[in-house]
C-alpha cells in the first residue's frame, strides 16, 4: 500500500505520539515520478556483466540497465531499440542497422556504432557465453558513427532474435569493460542506471532521465534478495515490496481472489529439465539415460513443483507455440526402466543430483525423482548448493545429473542449439550426435518457414530419443504486484521491464 500527503502527515503525528509508524508502508509525495519501486527476487546476481553471466537473477536487473539493437515486444516479435531501422541485402548475407540518434550511456557519453562493434567483437573474440549466436558472422563494421553492418557466411533467419532476444547481447561500453567495473558497476544505455549494491541484500537502480524511450515514471528500482517465496509474498502483502516473481505455487489458486495484490499467471516459453552427464559412465549409454526417462513420474513432479500451474512436456517447446512438436514416448514405466538397465548391463548405485537452493523447485523435483528411482536401486544424493557454486560445478562437469531451466527462449534455435549441438556453448552434459548437429546447423540457415519447422521437429524428436536432456515441464511466468502499480505487464519471455511502470493510473 502507498500513502498520500494526508497519510504522511498523520504518520508524522503518530511518530510524535507513539514513536512508531508502520514500516511496511512507503510514501508517495504525489507528482508522478516520485516513487521507488521495490522488487523481491529469489536470488542474488552472480555478476552484472551481461556478456558473461548466464544467471536469470542477473538478467532480472540487467533487463533495465542495458539495451540491445532490437528487442522483443510482448508478442515476442522483434522491434527497433538502439537500431531504429535496418535492411538486408538481396542475398541475405549483409544486414545494415541504423542507430537511433541521441542515445547516451549513463555516464553521458554518446552511443556510437563503434560501441556496437566493440560489444559484438568482445563476445566473438573472447568466446563468451553467447558466442554461438554469432556463428555465421564474418565481419561487424561501422562505416560511420550511426551505421553498423553485419556480414554473414550464410543466411541467418533468426539474426534479429539472436541480436535482441535477451540482454546477454547488450551493447556495452569499452571503458566500463576495460576498467573491470562492469561486473559490479555496469554502465548501459537503458531506462535505469546502476546506483549501488549491498552484498547479500539488494541492488538499487536509479531512473535515467535521458532514456531514449522516455524517462521512467518511477525514480528507481530496488531489488531485494528474498530466497523464500512465502517470505516474498508476505512482504508484498504487507506493503514492504511492490513486486515479486517469487510466489509460492501452492498459493496461486488462493491468491486469485486476493484483492490486496495483483496476480498474473502467464504461459511461458521456459522449460525445466534433467541433464545426465554423458562424460561419465553409465550415463554415456543411451539405454541407461532412457531408463531414467521412463523411471520418473512427471505428473507427480508437476504437482509437487507447480500445483497445476505448469504443463508436462517431453520436449522443450510448449504446446501452443508454433514450433511445438507432439512427443510422448516416456511414460512412467519402471518395468521398462529395469529392462533397459539389464540390457545395458548396468547395476544401479549412487546418483549425484546437482540442484540449487536459489531455485527451490529443483530441490522439490529432485526429492520426487529420488523416490521414483529408489525401486530401481538408485540412491539419489541430492547435492544442494548456491547458484554460483551450481554454475561452477556444471561448468566443471562435476555431477551425474543436474536439474535446471532454460528461460526466455524465443526462436527454436534458442531452445536447442547451445544446449545440444556438439559445439554448443551450454552443452554441459556433453551430448554429441551427428544427426542432431546436422539438423541444428540446417535450421540455422533455412529461410523457408515450413521447411525450417520440419527440421526442428526432427531435431527435437531425436534429442529426446537420444536423451540429451530429460525434459520435464513448461512452467508459467507467475508474478504478483501492488495493485497500485500500473504500466507493467508479465511477459512470456520472463523479461522484467519496469521502464513504463508507475504508481497510480496516471
Amino acid at each position: 500500500m502507498r500513502m498520500g500527503r494526508r497519510a504522511v502527515a498523520l504518520c508524522a503525528a503518530l511518530i510524535l505520539l507513539l514513536t512508531s509508524c508502520a514500516t511496511g508502508n512507503r510514501v508517495d509525495l504525489g507528482g508522478g515520478a516520485s516513487s521507488n519501486l521495490i522488487a523481491g527476487i529469489a536470488g542474488e546476481p552472480d555478476q552484472l556483466d551481461p556478456h558473461k553471466t548466464t544467471a536469470y537473477f542477473s538478467f532480472e536487473v540487467l533487463e533495465n540497465v542495458f539495451d540491445t539493437l532490437v528487442e522483443p515486444d510482448a508478442q515476442l516479435r522483434m522491434q527497433p531499440a538502439l537500431a531504429q531501422s535496418w535492411e538486408t541485402a538481396p542475398d541475405q548475407l549483409s544486414w545494415t542497422f541504423h542507430l537511433r540518434p541521441g542515445v547516451r550511456f549513463h555516464d553521458g557519453r554518446p552511443l556510437t556504432a563503434e560501441d556496437v562493434v566493440y560489444s559484438y567483437r568482445r563476445i566473438i573474440d573472447e568466446k563468451l557465453a553467447n558466442v554461438d549466436k554469432f556463428s555465421a558472422v564474418t565481419e561487424v563494421s561501422a562505416p560511420d558513427p550511426a551505421t553498423v553492418v553485419i556480414n554473414l557466411s550464410r543466411p541467418t533467419p533468426n539474426l534479429l532474435t539472436n541480436l535482441g532476444g535477451f540482454k546477454g547481447m547488450a551493447i556495452v561500453q569499452r571503458e566500463n569493460v576495460e576498467s573491470g567495473a562492469i561486473a559490479t558497476h555496469p554502465v548501459g544505455t537503458g531506462p535505469f542506471a546502476f546506483a549501488g549494491a549491498k552484498s547479500g541484500d539488494s541492488i538499487t537502480l536509479s531512473a535515467n532521465p535521458d532514456y531514449w524511450g522516455g524517462a521512467p515514471q518511477i525514480t528507481g528500482v530496488t531489488y531485494r534478495f528474498i530466497s523464500e517465496p512465502s517470505t516474498a509474498l508476505s512482504a508484498l502483502q504487507a506493503g514492504e515490496i511492490d513486486w515479486t516473481d517469487s510466489v509460492p505455487t501452492q498459493r496461486v489458486e488462493q491468491l486469485r481472489g486476493d484483492d490486496s495484490i495483483r496476480l498474473e499467471v502467464t504461459p511461458s516459453n521456459d522449460y525445466w529439465y534433467l541433464a545426465p552427464n554423458q562424460a561419465r559412465e553409465p550415463w554415456n549409454d543411451v539405454r541407461v539415460r532412457r531408463a531414467i526417462a521412463y523411471g520418473i513420474d512427471r505428473p507427480s513432479i508437476l504437482t509437487a513443483t507447480s500445483y497445476g500451474t505448469a504443463a508436462a512436456n517431453q520436449l522443450a517447446i510448449p504446446e501452443g507455440n508454433p514450433w511445438h512438436t507432439p512427443y510422448d514416448r516416456y511414460r512412467f514405466d519402471l518395468d521398462e526402466s529395469r529392462k533397459l538397465l539389464q540390457e545395458a548391463g548396468t547395476q544401479p548405485g549412487e546418483l549425484d543430483m546437482l540442484v540449487t537452493n536459489e531455485y527451490p523447485e529443483t530441490i522439490t523435483a529432485a526429492q520426487i525423482i529420488a523416490a521414483n528411482l529408489a525401486p530401481l536401486g538408485f540412491t539419489v544424493r541430492i547435492r544442494t548448493v548456491d547458484f554460483a557454486t551450481w554454475l561452477d560445478e556444471q561448468n566443471r562437469g562435476n555431477f551425474d545429473m543436474l536439474m535446471m531451466g532454460w528461460l526466455g527462449n524465443i526462436d527454436p534455435d534458442d531452445f536447442y542449439y547451445a544446449q545440444h549441438h556438439t559445439d554448443g556453448t551450454s552443452n554441459a552434459q556433453k551430448f554429441s550426435d551427428p544427426e542432431v548437429d546436422r539438423l541444428l546447423d540446417a535450421g540455422r540457415v533455412e529461410t523457408d518457414p515450413q521447411a525450417r519447422r520440419e527440421i526442428y521437429a526432427r531435431a527435437a524428436t531425436r534429442i529426446a530419443d537420444e536423451v540429451s536432456y530429460i525434459f520435464l515441464y513448461n512452467p508459467s511466468v507467475i508474478q504478483a504486484w501492488n495493485p497500485e502499480l500500473s504500466g507493467y505487464e508479465a511477459r512470456r519471455d520472463g523479461a522484467i521491464r519496469f521502464r513504463t511502470a508507475r504508481f497510480g493510473d496516471t
